[in-house]
């Protein structure tokens, strides 16, 4: 079982941004495909981006392509997302995952090892 613990989450306004850290405990770290999840209560957790152990491969969800990007320092054992041009609806608990496996379009059971997550809040 992999540690994470996320970083970085707040209150901005619209239009504003954020950037979340995720640091990673597995000393294989670059093995693992990492990816950024973001859930609000009473709704499913669903995929914002994930990234393939290189970083190389890249995937967005429809609703953050071009607003976000996902980064990994393979050195530092981290996964960032950098989130630009915040929205209301980006307003959630953001958490980072591993998987084993790399795909486009990766679901949720694909990934094993989960932290806590980090509150992000978008004021209009």
């Amino acid at each position: 079982q992999v540690q994470l613990v996320e970083s970085g989450g707040g209150l901005v306004q619209a239009g504003g941004s954020l950037r979340l850290s995720c640091a990673a405990s597995a000393r294989t770290f670059s093995s693992y495909t990492m990816g950024w999840f973001r859930q609000v209560p009473g709704k499913e957790r669903s995929v914002v981006a994930t990234i393939n152990w290189s970083g190389g491969g890249k995937y967005y969800a429809d609703s953050v392509k071009g607003r976000f990007t996902i980064s990994r320092d393979n050195a530092k054992n981290t996964v960032d997302l950098q989130m630009n041009s915040l929205k209301p609806e980006d307003t959630a608990v953001y958490y980072c995952a591993t998987s084993r496996r790399y795909y486009n379009d990766m679901k949720i059971s694909d990934f094993d090892s989960w932290g806590q997550g980090t509150q992000v809040t978008v004021s209009s």
